[in-house]
C-alpha cells in the first residue's frame, strides 16, 4: 500500500474481498438503474410538456386525466430514481466507504502496533529510503482518521462519477440516437443529424470546461496540501503544549507560547484566504458551466430540426431532457473537482505513512542511513543472565560515543544499582537494551524464555480496562482475578480491588485518575503478578517517598527473589533493608562516558573515606 493505486486496490484483493465486491456491484446496479431512470424521466418530461402545450387544441385532444396520470407518472419516476435508486445507492456508497475505512485502519494500527515497535520508529529522526535526512513524520493521528476519511470518500465518488458517465453513456446516448432526425445542413449524416450534433455540442463544451475545471483543480490541490501541513503544524504545536502545560505554568511562559501559536497560525489564514478566493472563483465557473450546459447546450442541437418541424414538441423536449442529462453526468468531474483535489493532497499524506512504515520495519537498516547503527541482538540460556558487549551508544550525526561498556555481566537474581550524573546515558542503555536506540553498536545477549518489564519513570496508561492494565503485556484472560486482586493489595493498590473491569470513573481513564505514585505502584502490581526474570527500573520510584520506596523494593525482593534487576533510582536513599542488608549487589557506574560494573561494597568505600 505504498503507492496510490496499491491503497485503491488493496481492499479489492484482500480476504474481504467479498464484502468489498458485493457492495461495489450492489452500487454499479443501483448507478445503472439511475441512468436508466434518467431515460423515462426524459420521456415522460417530453409527454407532459407536449400535452400541456396542446391541451386545447382540437387536433390532439387531451383529456384532463390523461394529463394527470402522464404528471403523476412523471413523479413517481422521479422519486423512484431519487429515493429508490440514489438514496440507496448512497446508502450502499457510505457503507462501502464505512467498511473500507475501516479495513485500512485496522491495517495501518496492525502496522503501527506490531512487535517492532513500528509506531516509536517513525517518530525519531531517520532518513527515507533515498538516505536524505527527514524528521520524524508529523499529525500520525491526523494521517489515521481525517486523511483515509477523506480518500476514501473522494475516491469512491470519483469511481462512482466515472461508471455514471460510462452508463449514461449507454443509455441515455442510445436514446438520443433512437430519437434523432436529419438537420439541414448536415444532410450527409441522415437521420442522425439532430444526434451528432448534441453529441459534438457536449464533446466540445464538457471537455473544454474540464481542461478549465483541471486547472483551477491543480491550483486548489496544492493550495489543500499546503493547507494539510498548516494544519499539522500548528496541531503538533498544540500537541506540545499540552505535555508540556505544567512546566509552561511554572515558568509564566504563557506569553511566548502564544507568540509561537500566532506564528505557527499565521501560515493558516494565508493558505485559508488563498483557498478561499480559489474556491469562489470555482463555484462561479461551476454555476455558468451548469446554466450554459442546462438552458443552451442541451436545447440548441434541436433547436433547428423543430423549427423546421422535423421534430415535435415532445420529441424536442424529449431530447433536450436526455441531452442535459448527458451533460450533467459528463460534468461529473467538474462537479467534484475541489475533492478529487483534496484526494491527490489526502492520498499523498496515507503513503508516505505507509512508506515510512515500510521504512522503518528494520529499524537498524533504516536508522544507519544517518549513523551507525550496529546492534546485535542474541538469546543465550537462563543460567547465564544478561551480557553486553563492546557497547557504543552515539547521538545522530556524532562520530564519538557518549557510553562505552565494553564487558558487563549480570547473573540471574542479582541487583544492580545503576549511577551516574543526569544526561550521562543511564536510560539510554536501557533503551539500548531493549532495541529502543537508534545509533552505535554492541552486542546485546538476553536469556532465552525469560519475561522482562521495563517500568519507565514516566508510567502513561492506556485507556482499557484495570485488570488490563495489571496484566500487560500480557492478556487479561490469562490471569485469574484473584491472583490480579492479590498483585495490587500487595502493591498498596487494595481500594481498586474492586474495579477490576472498569476502565476508570467518571469519564475519566486510569491515567487520569490516578498520581503519580499510584501509577508506579501499579507497576509494582504488574511485576509482581508477571514474575518477570529480568527487571529494568527507570527511576520507577521517583513518584514515592522514601518509605514507599523501600517498600517497593523490598516487595520486589520478597516475591521475586530470582529476578535480575537493574535500577536507576532517583533517590538512593532506600537501598537497603530494614535489617540493614544492601538490596543491590553491584553498582555500575558512568563516569566520563565510560560504564564499569563493581561490587556494592567497593562503591560504599569512597563514601566511608570522605566521612
Amino acid at each position: 500500500m505504498r503507492t496510490f493505486w496499491g491503497l485503491m486496490s488493496a481492499y479489492w484483493l484482500s480476504q474481504s474481498w467479498r464484502q468489498a465486491w458485493g457492495l461495489t456491484f450492489a452500487i454499479l446496479v443501483l448507478t445503472a438503474l439511475s441512468a436508466k431512470a434518467n431515460v423515462w424521466f426524459a420521456l415522460t418530461s417530453g409527454e407532459l410538456v407536449n400535452a400541456i402545450a396542446y391541451f386545447h387544441d382540437p387536433t390532439t385532444p387531451t383529456t384532463l386525466t390523461s394529463l394527470l396520470t402522464t404528471a403523476t407518472t412523471l413523479a413517481a419516476i422521479a422519486i423512484l430514481r431519487d429515493a429508490g435508486f440514489i438514496a440507496v445507492r448512497h446508502f450502499f456508497s457510505t457503507t462501502l466507504h464505512r467498511k473500507w475505512r475501516e479495513w485500512l485502519d485496522q491495517r495501518f494500527n496492525e502496522a503501527l502496533l506490531d512487535s517492532n515497535h513500528t509506531h516509536f520508529h517513525l517518530q525519531q529522526i531517520g532518513a527515507n529510503a533515498a538516505g536524505s535526512v527527514i524528521s520524524a513524520l508529523d499529525n500520525i493521528d491526523q494521517r489515521l482518521q481525517e486523511a483515509i476519511k477523506g480518500m476514501t470518500g473522494a475516491a469512491l465518488g470519483l469511481a462512482m462519477g466515472i461508471s455514471g458517465v460510462v452508463l449514461s453513456l449507454g443509455f441515455v446516448g442510445s436514446k438520443l440516437i433512437e430519437t434523432s432526425v436529419d438537420v439541414r445542413g448536415f444532410e450527409f449524416l441522415g437521420r442522425y443529424g439532430s444526434a451528432c450534433l448534441t453529441f459534438t455540442a457536449i464533446a466540445i463544451y464538457v471537455p473544454l470546461n474540464t481542461f478549465i475545471a483541471t486547472k483551477l483543480g491543480s491550483v486548489l490541490q496544492r493550495l489543500s496540501a499546503r493547507m494539510q501541513w498548516a494544519e499539522a503544524s500548528y496541531r503538533t504545536e498544540l500537541n506540545r503544549l499540552l505535555h508540556r502545560s505544567f512546566h509552561l505554568a511554572v515558568l509564566r511562559g504563557e506569553r511566548a507560547q502564544k507568540t509561537v501559536n500566532e506564528h505557527r497560525y499565521v501560515d493558516i489564514d494565508k493558505t485559508w484566504a488563498s483557498l478561499n478566493r480559489v474556491t469562489a472563483i470555482y463555484m462561479g465557473f461551476e454555476l455558468i458551466h451548469n446554466f450554459i450546459g442546462s438552458r443552451i447546450i442541451a436545447y440548441a442541437p434541436g433547436l433547428f430540426p423543430f423549427v423546421e418541424n422535423k421534430l415535435s414538441l415532445r420529441s424536442y423536449v424529449t431530447g433536450a431532457k436526455l441531452a442535459n442529462a448527458l451533460i450533467s453526468d459528463c460534468s461529473w468531474f467538474i462537479h467534484v473537482m475541489p475533492d478529487i483535489a483534496t484526494l491527490g493532497a489526502n492520498a499523498r499524506r496515507i503513503t508516505d505513512l505507509a512508506d515510512a512504515i515500510e521504512t522503518v520495519q528494520r529499524p537498524q537498516e533504516f536508522y544507519a542511513q544517518t549513523g551507525p547503527s550496529e546492534f546485535h541482538y542474541e538469546k543465550q540460556e537462563p543460567a547465564l543472565g544478561l551480557t553486553l558487549q563492546q557497547i557504543r551508544l552515539l547521538h545522530a550525526g556524532v562520530d564519538l560515543p557518549f557510553l562505552s561498556a565494553d564487558n558487563l555481566h549480570f547473573p540471574p537474581g542479582e541487583w544492580t544499582l545503576v549511577v551516574g550524573q543526569s544526561g550521562s546515558g543511564k536510560t539510554s542503555l536501557f533503551r539500548a537494551i531493549h532495541g529502543l536506540w537508534a545509533h552505535g553498536s554492541g552486542e546485546i545477549t538476553t536469556p532465552r524464555r525469560v519475561r522482562s518489564i521495563y517500568a519507565a519513570q514516566d508510567v502513561k496508561l492506556p485507556a482499557v480496562p484495570l485488570k488490563d492494565l495489571v496484566c500487560l503485556p500480557e492478556s487479561a484472560s490469562r490471569h485469574q482475578d484473584k491472583n490480579v486482586v492479590a498483585a495490587l493489595q500487595k502493591a498498596g493498590l487494595g481500594e481498586f480491588a474492586e474495579d477490576l473491569s472498569k476502565d476508570g470513573h467518571d469519564g475519566q481513564s486510569w491515567d487520569q485518575l490516578l498520581s503519580g505514585g499510584q501509577k508506579q505502584k501499579l507497576v509494582l502490581a504488574r511485576i509482581l503478578l508477571l514474575r518477570p526474570g529480568l527487571v529494568f527500573l527507570d527511576e520507577a520510584t521517583s513518584a514515592l517517598d522514601t518509605k514507599a520506596a523501600y517498600a517497593f523494593l523490598q516487595t520486589i525482593k520478597d516475591r521475586c527473589g530470582d529476578a535480575t534487576v537493574i535500577a536507576v533510582m532517583h533517590d538512593v536513599s532506600p537501598i537497603q533493608s530494614a535489617n540493614g542488608v544492601e538490596f543491590f549487589d553491584s553498582v555500575l557506574t558512568i563516569e566520563g562516558g565510560v560504564a564499569k560494573k563493581i561490587t556494592i561494597a567497593a562503591w560504599h568505600k569512597p563514601t566511608a573515606s570522605q566521612s
